[in-house]
This record gives structure tokens, sequence and C-alpha cells, in this order.
């Protein structure tokens, strides 16, 4: 599942996730290429295809494709910026990252306009841009969208047997599109290319350090550019973490999202069976449960519209999860739509035929910097195993999930040609050999950071020297059902200074700057005046929402499944 795209359309360090080694990555070791040298961007006027206004401008910043091969092939990444509306209380540029993978942060500069954003617009240039692969950067392309966005959809709780070799089929013609359509552009998409364009892109603004906002997936390439450039960052902030352990990137990081969003699932069957005065859908769980399972059997059978059929539905409901400003829309439309009224559900999970392409990069970008970053498991049988065992106390999202991300098990290797490297993996994976996760065979290069391009290994575990990095600010909510609680324990673990604002009994992916005052203060202090909150600080959750209420919640909330 990929983790949201957040705020957008809104001591020493170990990260060993670089145990995984994703293709095209490198350390700057001796002997190793020297960095590439950033020119500064030349900002004006946004093209009109970003759809934003005058006060924003943007420009280009030109990477490497390889950071191994620096004088080689080049790619532009597009950049945003609103500079700071106070020259004189001016500390520099702020720049975000919303997620995904393969969410764009060019709007980031319009946050400034907002109240809980003006503060820190006054001493900021506010500077978004879009990753490698997303948007105009150097686009990533897997499948035809309108392919992509073919509607109706089906969702299965307990697929059988036939439904699951048809998810297969489909997954391993989807990696095979991603590899006709990149070719050997392929295995640089990934979080260290990732981290180190993010470095390009601070030297490019000027800024001897980087303070930065990372989101969701946002807060793993951050850490990874942490690991790489501990002496280039002034502060960062880290909201809604994901689990930087090794062997969790990213396919029981995945596993871990399942559980973690049946029970936020959970929280939401709750709320509505205690307002059934209000939505007359049940006074348990079981019979909410009951109603939903009602409506995906009617639309499988009779999609509304032609177009929404249970997979869409499963993909709105989804959003509970995210955040609890969902939860009176969601409700509201199911029992609409069981009382013979389907137009709220139509409004909520209709299919957007207009952002097809852009739901389809995006796709296709998350796909691609997963299946980089780490091995997989090849055999159909561990994910059989695995998904069925975790469905049977998680089932709501389980298999979708699975489906989304089974494109990794026919990755092709680096060390074959793409088209070549699919169909290795497809006889892998149809042979059923079982391969478990730890014997995923030489996938991505995963026991090298690209040392072998210099005849020699690296070591696996990267360190920053004691005290180069300096403190760093965590937020979390601890029902998150995207990045759940545990990832930010893990990363303070390995983050010795950091603190942790943790927003108690709360589920919302994504608090910083929304509704929760208490957050807001601690990450604006830290931003504004460098001040660092105790080691772990807690902030009472915001209130449950009313039945019938539109909230701006939703608004804030951007579910990336």
């Amino acid at each position: 599942m990929r983790a949201l795209a957040l705020y957008g359309t809104i001591g020493s360090l170990i990260v060993t996730a670089l145990a995984t080694a994703p293709a095209g990555g490198t350390t700057q070791a001796a002997g190793a290429p020297p960095a590439p040298v950033a020119h500064r961007i030349d900002f004006g006027r946004c093209a009109p295809v970003e759809h934003l206004p005058s006060s924003v401008e943007c420009g280009k910043l030109t990477v490497p494709l390889d950071y191994a091969r620096p004088d080689g092939k080049k790619i532009q990444l597009t950049v945003s910026r609103a500079r700071a509306t106070a020259h004189r209380e001016r500390q520099g540029s702020l720049v975000f990252n919303p997620g995904g993978p393969g969410a764009s942060s060019l709007e980031f500069p319009l946050y400034g306009a907002l109240p809980k954003w003006s503060r820190l617009a006054r001493a900021y240039d506010f500077v978004g841009y879009a990753p490698r692969g997303v948007g105009r950067s150097a686009p990533l392309s897997c499948q035809d969208p309108k392919e992509f966005a073919k509607a109706p959809t089906d969702s299965r709780m307990y697929p059988d047997a036939a439904f699951k070799r048809k998810k297969r089929a489909q997954a391993m013609a989807y990696a095979r599109g991603c590899a006709r359509r990149a070719g050997a552009d392929l295995p640089f998409y990934n979080s260290v290319n990732n981290a180190r364009d993010l470095d390009m892109l601070r030297a490019a603004l000027g800024e001897k350090k980087l303070t930065f906002i990372g989101a969701s997936y946002g807060t793993y390439f951050g850490a990874v550019y942490a690991t790489l450039y501990p002496g280039h960052v002034r502060r960062m902030i880290f909201d809604s973490v994901v689990n930087p352990e090794p062997r969790q990137i990213w396919y029981r990081n995945n596993l871990d999202q399942d559980i973690a969003f049946e029970r936020r699932w959970g929280d939401w069957l709750g709320w509505v069976a205690k307002h059934d005065d209000h939505y007359h859908l049940g006074t348990t769980k079981k019979a909410v449960q009951q109603a939903y399972d009602t409506v995906a059997g009617k639309l499988r059978r009779h999609p509304v519209d032609g177009k929404i059929g249970a997979g869409e539905l499963q993909s709105a409901f989804l959003k509970t999860g995210y955040n609890d400003g969902f939860w009176p829309l969601r409700a509201e439309a199911l029992a609409s739509y069981l009382h013979g009224d389907p137009k709220p559900l139509i409004a909520q999970a209709l299919p957007q035929q207009t952002g097809a392409k852009d739901a389809e990069n995006a796709n296709a970008v998350y796909t691609a910097v997963e299946c980089n970053d780490a091995p997989w498991p090849r055999s159909w049988r561990t994910w059989d195993r695995d998904n069925t065992d975790v469905a049977e106390i998680a089932p709501f999202e389980t298999w979708d999930n699975a489906w989304m991300n089974l494109p990794c098990a026919f990755w092709p290797e680096r060390t074959q040609s793409a088209a070549a490297g699919v169909e290795a993996a497809a006889r892998r994976v149809g042979q059923g050999s079982g391969q478990e996760l730890a014997d995923a065979a030489g996938h991505a290069a995963a026991t090298e950071l690209d040392g072998a391009l210099h005849g020699r290994r690296l070591p696996l575990d990267v360190h920053t020297e004691p005290g180069a990095l300096p403190p760093v600010l965590l937020l979390a909510a601890e029902r998150d059902a995207a990045t759940p609680y545990r990832g930010a324990l893990e990363l303070q673990r390995r983050l010795p200074g950091s603190s942790l604002v943790t927003e108690n009994g709360a589920g919302t992916h994504g608090i910083g700057f929304g509704e929760n005052d208490c957050v807001n203060r601690y990450a604006e202090a830290y931003l504004l005046h460098g001040k660092i909150p105790a080691h772990k600080v807690y902030c009472a959750p915001r209130a449950e929402p009313v039945p019938g209420e539109q909230t701006t919640r939703a608004q804030h909330a951007r579910p990336g499944k």
C-alpha cells in the first residue's frame, strides 16, 4: 500500500535500511565518483500545466540519472517556490516531501497563505518539487492510463484460486509494462537516489544546510538523507514515520499496514454503530460490517453507473483509515445507498477519468521505488501463505494491498535486461520454488551499495559520526494505520537526541499543521527557534467527528492507496 501523500493535494544515526541497497545506490566511499555540482535554479513563471498562480515561481533542477556516472544521462526535476514574506526574518528554504512514493509537493508554496503556516511563511521560502519519476520530472509510466483507470473493479477479502490466478497475471503484465516503458532507466528510481536528489536541491537553492519536512514515505528517504549527509542537516521534521528496520522494507511493512488498517476500520465500525440513531446501519461493529458487505455484494453484481464496483467501494472506504474526517461522509454514503439513494456514493467513489494520467504515474513511481529498494519474495507460495494468514485477522484490505505490491515478485534484476528479468522472475514465481524473502536471489543488487562498480563491497550499515546530526523532531499518531506507531519508536531509537510528539489515541495519518494545536506548537517552535521538546511528549487527540458534520478534516487527508 502506498503510504499517504500528506499535505499536498496536503547524536548518531544508523539507518540500516540501506542494507537492502537499491540498484543504482551508492555511498560516497573512497574511490567512488565525485558528487556532481549543483547549479543554481533559474526560477521563473510556472508552466500552465502546473496550475499554479503567479505568486509561485518554478524552475528545473538537473540531476544525474545514475549518480555512479555523474557525467552520464541527466534528468530534470520540476521545483516550485514562494519567497518568505518577511525578508528580515528569513531563515532559508523549507523543503517539503508529502510521501507516496509518487507524490508531488509542487503545491506546497501555496500553504503559506493558510493561517497555520503563516508564521513559517514569514521566515522561510516554501519549496516544493516533483521527485524523479513524478509529474514532469522524468515521468515514469507502466501502463496506459485509460487501462489503469478502467472500472468497475472487484475487491475480495477472501479470494478464491481463480481470482488469485487472475491477479497474478495482472501483476506480471504490470511489471512487464514497467520494464518495457522505462527500459534501462528503471533501476535508478529508488530511495537512495531520491535522497541524493534532495541534496542536489539543497545545494541548488544556495543552502548550506537543509531544513526539511518529510511526511509518510518522506520520513523514510529523509532518514536515508540524514544517513548519507548528516552534516548537511539543519532541521528535520518526520511526520507519520515509516519503520526503517531493514527487515521491514518493504514487504513486512505492508503486512503490518494490513493489521493496522484493520484496527482503524474497527474504529470506524464502532463509531458508526455508536451513532445508529443517525445512520441506521446497526448497533454493533458486526452489524455495520454486514451492511458494508451487503453493499459490496450488490455492487459486484450491479455496478453503480457501470463504474462503481466492489473495488471502487473498498478504495473509497479505505480512506476512513487515514483520517476520521472521512467517517461521517462514508457512513452517510453507505446508509443512503442502502436506503435507495446512490448519489453520495457516486460523489465519493466514482473514478475521475480526468486524473487517470496522474494516478497511473503515481502508481508507477510507487511500484518502481518499492520494488527497487529492497528484496521481495519471488515465490508465490510465500505471498499466498503470508497474506492468507494476515487476512484471517485483518481481511479488510490485506489482499488488495497484496495485489498492489505483487509486481515486485516479477521485478527484473539489474544484472539482466529489463524484459528478460521479468520473464525470469515469472518463471521462478510460476515454479513455486518456495523461496523465502531472505533468499530473494540477488534482487536489486541487495548485498551491495554499488561498490561493485569499483571492484569492492561496501559495509551494509551506514554510520554517521556521533553528534554530526542535529536533533530531529518526529510526529506520530498512536493508531496511525498507514505508518504504524512502532515505526516512530524504531526511528527514534536510531536517532539519539531526537524527540517524539505523539497524538494519543488518534489514528490520523499526518498530524503536523492540522487541527491539533498542541502538535502544531511543538512543530512551529522547532522550525522557527530550534526548540526541541522532551524526549517524548504527548498531545490529546482532536475531538471525535459528529454525525452529519462536514468538517475540513477530510480536505486535509490525502489517502494514497
